[in-house]
């Protein structure tokens, strides 16, 4: 199976094409700036159309996994015509092109899609984003179900991973660091989110791959859990100090864009389609201090 995966050099496709090569798939690896490690690089930017087009309808992958974004809150505040060019625009650029190649898509959502006044929330549950990272990504969906054939939406929460991406951290590791060199870590505890470990994502990603599966899917961890109770878990797991973590709210946080209090997702239909099953924290915490010790 040939797949190209936009955003290789990230958490999330860094790891798909890292799994997607070690089961023998035709892996092109596309990128901006930071060459990706698994796959082949294409660099790709997703917001030129002629250069998606012409890479795409070349390449006639049989699956495209669109993981390329804008993925920092604050920033897509800043530079909403950026977020909107990357986020909306681009997402539009790869599904016309996918269609054309006669491809399989897949596009990679959040759930900063919602307003995070409930939490769990299910497939089914109107979208209201309070940022504009959550605006931009919900129009990305728009235009993906608009011009691709039978797509693959999949939103998910809080992704984490063993190795930093595109030369950014992400919470587990930065909170690992900072318990190891004995630094306090401030962490809100009023923020809820189903946390994500990028192993599991891309397991259940290729699977979808494998099996043209369509639709609109939640594909996130499998426990609804404040941010402050994430980090004492990957603490306990790591046997690190969980003293040093120190509860913040999130008025503290200076933050540019709102976040959601509950953007948790609801992972039932997942569940019940998918073979590969979103892990509950503490399975998903035990591979990764395994990959840590790799």
């Amino acid at each position: 199976m040939k797949i190209l995966i936009t955003g290789a050099s990230g958490l999330l496709g860094a790891k798909v094409a890292e799994l997607a090569s070690e089961r023998g798939f035709d892996v092109y690896s596309g990128y901006l700036t930071q060459v990706p490690i698994f796959g082949k690089p294409v660099r790709v930017d997703v917001s030129d159309r002629a250069s998606v087009h012409n890479i795409i309808t070349s390449l006639k992958p049989d699956s495209v996994i669109h993981c390329a974004a804008l993925t920092d809150v604050d920033r897509c505040e800043v530079e909403k015509e950026l977020a909107i060019r990357v986020n909306a625009e681009g997402a539009g650029f790869v599904a016309e092109a996918v269609r054309e190649a006669k491809a399989h898509m897949i596009f990679m959502s959040t759930d900063y899609v919602f307003d995070g006044s409930k939490g769990l929330y299910r497939e089914e549950d109107k979208p209201n984003p309070i940022n504009f990272y959550g605006y931009s990504k919900l129009l990305g969906e728009k235009a993906v179900e608009k011009a691709a054939e039978k797509p693959l939406i999949a939103r998910t929460s809080a992704i984490y991973g063993a190795k930093p991406a595109s030369g950014k951290v992400n919470f587990a590791l930065w909170l690992i660091d900072r318990l190891r060199s004995r630094q306090k870590a401030k962490v809100v505890v009023d923020q809820y989110v189903s946390p994500t470990l990028n192993t599991n994502l891309a397991e259940i990603l290729l699977e979808a791959c494998e099996r043209r599966l369509s639709g609109l899917y939640h594909l996130a961890g499998a426990e609804r859990v404040s941010r402050f109770d994430f980090a004492v878990k990957l603490a306990e797991t790591f046997e690190l100090n969980r003293n040093l973590i120190k509860e913040a709210k999130m008025s503290d946080m200076n933050w540019i864009a709102k976040r959601p209090i509950d953007s948790s997702l609801d992972v039932s239909k997942a569940m019940k389609d998918f073979k590969v099953k979103p892990m509950k924290l503490d399975e998903a915490l035990s591979v990764l201090k395994h990959e840590f010790s790799r």
